[in-house]
């Protein structure tokens, strides 16, 4: 099989808040596919960026009495510290107001604006006298038009779910200043989405997958809306050419920090960024990211991009939302636990194997249930995976001063095993993470009956038993070997404390048909421990 050449990229979390635990499930779901890639053999470039622009990170850094360059710089360097914690193998990192995010915007724009693609039109918006600017969307509160709801946002209704324009609301308020805004009229730049309809039906049938088809082509049944690329000054992003007081909205440049950062990157590694992004690629792009981001990256992305001029991405996958014990996460209930503070108090590892045990390649919600994750922790990786090296590495350190048997004495579990690798490699490839955990902790179940059949604890005893004894523990340090090595992409850092166990150099996907007859092992040391709920409980949440 010849070796791909992939470009993937996960959402980029927003500049104005930390990362939590909903933002960790799609960047642990993207890092165990990419690390896939690499353990295969496959070179797959991950590359990410903190999404910088527009009115939130305007207000908060003026909160903070700081520029929105530096809170945006401070964002990026948290996110990425935290990133790093979760063993998240990006190639590069940047903000969307770097230069290469700039020149690309620029670009892609001209190239529009050039096919008479963007047109102008004068639109009603929403307007705070008070702060002297138009307002987002979200900063315009008021009652559902449809269903009489009080509180809700200004484009759409929490309680009966209606899309509208803050407009429309009853009774709206500005969230800054809590003045009723006014209405001012204002010139604005639209992009003929419109004109891609035939095309991206096209698109959407060949590149998604089965669940988000469906939800896409929804939309299709009446024409598709103009949409708006610019926002009045005061704004912080990148400054339309040719418009002044006129900014693009942070919704047009943020997908075009996937290129940015691609970019930057190839500048620094001397990559050919048009092998990946000219119209003729033959390389892979894929784009991961939460279902309610669907209709930015499934619709106007790569219409924007085949308007353009470059490639369309691969394809799309998207997944649902994380829900804590059953609820939305909330800060009142302390369920809005932070990324960091989870690091901070628990091995990275164990919410990657949780998560990693909840996805599938659906849109369906996870819920994250402290008890069902200390169970599965307990159980799965603590009780299954690693007691089976425990428990044998003890006979072989014993016995034979940690040498493995030259000889295997099961040959047909050992091939058994290693025989799981084309279906597990497809799994990955699909993203079906929940079927894969279900396979091998079946495999880890197997191991464990396999020595539980031969009691190595009784054949030890006997002089002329010995020898039996040890190769039966050979064999489980062998299966436990190749288990490692399926489950790699997932539990990374338990990996690599198992290869130093194993007194091996980093395994790669092919290992696993590989014997380790008459090798040494190290001292088995504790690899994890067992967590329990009052641990959980302790996470305070913000």
């Amino acid at each position: 099989m010849s070796q791909r050449h992939i470009l993937v990229t996960a959402a980029l979390p927003y500049a104005n808040g930390p990362l939590h635990l909903g933002h960790m499930l799609e960047w642990i779901q993207t890092d165990i596919w990419v690390k896939f890639q690499r353990h295969v053999g496959n070179n797959c470039i991950f590359v990410g960026a903190t999404d910088a622009h527009g009115t939130p990170t305007m207000l908060a850094a003026e909160k903070l009495n700081i520029s929105p360059k530096v809170l945006v710089e401070n964002s990026a360097e948290q996110h990425k510290k935290v990133l790093m914690s979760y063993k998240i193998s990006l190639d590069n990192y940047v903000t969307t107001d770097c230069m290469e995010n700039h020149e690309i915007t620029k670009l892609i724009f001209e190239r529009l604006l050039d096919k008479n693609l963007v047109i102008e039109k004068v639109v009603d918006q929403a307007f705070d006298d008070k702060k002297q600017m138009f307002l987002p969307d979200r900063f315009v509160k008021g009652t559902c038009p449809r269903c009489k709801s009080m509180h809700q946002n200004g484009d759409s209704c929490d309680a009966c779910g209606a899309t509208y324009s803050p407009l429309e609301l009853l009774d709206p308020k500005s969230t800054l200043s809590n003045s009723t805004p006014s209405i001012k009229k204002s010139n604005h730049l639209f992009f003929k989405l419109n004109a891609f309809k035939a095309y991206l039906q096209e698109w959407v049938n060949n590149n998604l997958n089965e669940n988000l088809k469906n939800k896409l082509f929804e939309w299709f049944s009446d024409e598709l809306q103009d949409w708006t690329i610019s926002r009045d000054e005061p704004y912080f992003g990148i400054e339309i050419p040719g418009y002044s007081g006129k900014y693009f909205y942070v919704w047009f440049d943020a997908t075009i920090g996937y290129m940015a950062s691609f970019k930057n990157y190839c500048d620094k590694e001397g990559i050919s960024f048009d092998d990946y992004w000219s119209k003729d690629s033959k390389y892979e792009v894929y784009h991961f990211i939460g279902k309610d981001i669907t209709y930015f990256h499934c619709l106007f992305w790569p219409a924007v991009l085949e308007g353009a001029d470059f490639r369309t991405p691969t394809s799309v996958f998207a997944h649902g939302f994380v829900t804590v014990n059953g609820e939305k996460m909330s800060k009142s209930k302390g369920t809005f636990i932070l990324a960091e503070e989870f690091s901070q108090n628990f091995e990275p590892d164990i919410l990657r194997y949780y998560y990693a045990s909840k996805l599938s390649d659906t849109i369906e919600d996870i819920d994250l249930n402290y008890s069902d994750l200390v169970n599965k922790i307990n159980s799965d990786l603590v009780g299954k995976l690693i007691n089976l090296a425990s428990r044998c590495s003890g006979f072989i350190s014993k016995l034979n001063n940690k040498k493995l048997s030259n000889e295997i004495y099961n040959t047909d579990i050992i091939t058994h095993f290693q025989s799981h690798s084309s279906e597990l490699i497809s799994d990955y490839q699909e993203r079906k993470y929940s079927r894969i955990i279900r396979k091998i902790m079946a495999l880890c179940d197997e191991a464990n009956k396999y020595i539980d059949h031969e009691k190595p604890w009784l054949l030890a005893k006997s002089e002329d038993q010995k020898d039996r004894a040890i190769q039966v523990c050979s064999d489980g340090i062998q299966l436990f070997r190749i288990l490692i090595i399926f489950l790699k992409p997932i539990i990374p850092d338990i990996a690599k404390k198992s290869e130093l166990f194993l007194n091996t150099e980093s395994l790669s996907w092919n290992d696993h048909k590989k014997l380790i007859n008459g090798e040494y092992i190290q001292d088995f040391l504790p690899i994890l421990s067992r967590i329990d709920l009052e641990q959980l409980n302790t996470l305070k949440g913000n």
